[in-house]
């Protein structure tokens, strides 16, 4: 393994490359990563990077908002398969015809999306941000895409707002059911609940903390809490054990499992370093537009 590791940090340097790594990816690919985080910060981390290439072990839609943010490096996937089925979620006519109802519509963007559904949107958000962005708008009407769970949630904290709920969900946090909380809660009766926002609103009900994966992180490293029960997908174990290898962290029914996210390997993001293989290219009239939504997310300073 120390020898993979090893040819990777070679192969960095002679491309000057690096690598962002995102939560839910193998243990293994975030030990090599540069930058480890959730969408928002890997977003914000790929802007202005001193690096000829970026290797973003993620899936598809993480590695398109890199090369819409960074046009002129060379951006790689190294499992270019590895795809988000709720990042497709939405109906572009859908959306014309709302914006056709309401002349005020927004359309609020979650990051976990195509960078085509990102061209139809007013403004992008992630889970870390989406309730003060959503709050800050001057819209009353918002249409939220692609996640049901995700906007139902915002709409919860934004009730001034008329939200639009697009019928869109992961699939890994759509699996969380109150009942199998109920049961590790009564295993675990010291352990707090800490969950995502993409989970249903009776399993959020059931929290003692709702927020991002990096907020989930957080929360857990600063409590005074020893044993905590994760609502989000497994990946994220490995930031809350290294930062906190004195507490005890469950998953929810044996963990939460993105086969997209798992397709990354060591293996994969060496020989995509090697051989230049899974680069993400985006039309030019395409990026431009969806570059629009995201970088209005990140000039909100939220």
């Amino acid at each position: 393994m120390d020898s993979i590791y090893q040819e990777i940090e070679a192969l960095k340097k002679k491309n000057n490359a690096v690598i962002l790594a995102h939560y839910y990816v193998p243990d293994e690919v975030q030990a090599c990563a540069d930058h480890i985080g959730d969408s928002f910060y890997l977003s914000k981390a790929a802007v202005g990077l001193d690096a000829d290439m970026i290797v973003f072990a993620g899936v598809t839609f993480m590695g398109e908002s890199a090369k819409i943010l960074n046009p002129g490096k060379t951006v790689l996937m190294p499992e270019p398969g590895a795809d988000c089925p709720m990042a497709h979620m939405a109906d572009p006519e859908k959306i014309r015809e709302l914006r056709g109802k309401y002349p005020d519509l927004a359309v609020v963007c979650y990051i976990n999306s195509t960078a085509e559904l990102k061209t139809y949107a007013d403004i992008c958000v992630t889970s870390a941000n989406a309730v003060k962005i959503v709050k800050g708008l001057p819209n009353k009407h918002i249409y939220f895409i692609p996640d049901r769970n995700l906007g139902s949630y915002v709409a919860g904290q934004v009730p001034e707002k008329d939200i639009i709920l697009n019928d869109g969900c992961c699939y890994v946090h759509k699996e969380v059911t109150p009942q199998q909380v109920q049961k590790v809660k009564e295993e675990h009766p010291k352990a707090e609940f800490l969950v995502h926002p993409e989970c249903c609103q009776e399993v959020l009900a059931l929290a003692d903390f709702v927020g991002s994966t990096s907020e989930i992180i957080s929360y857990a490293s600063q409590s005074k809490g020893q044993e905590f029960i994760i609502g989000t997908e497994n990946g994220v174990m490995y930031e809350l054990r290294q930062k906190n290898p004195d507490k005890i962290f469950y998953p929810v029914a044996g963990g939460q499992i993105c086969s997209g996210m798992k397709s990354v390997t060591l293996e994969k993001v060496r020989d995509c370093l090697k051989y230049h293989t899974g680069e993400i290219l985006v039309d030019e009239e395409l990026r431009r537009r969806a570059y629009s939504s995201l970088n209005r997310m990140l000039e909100s300073g939220v």
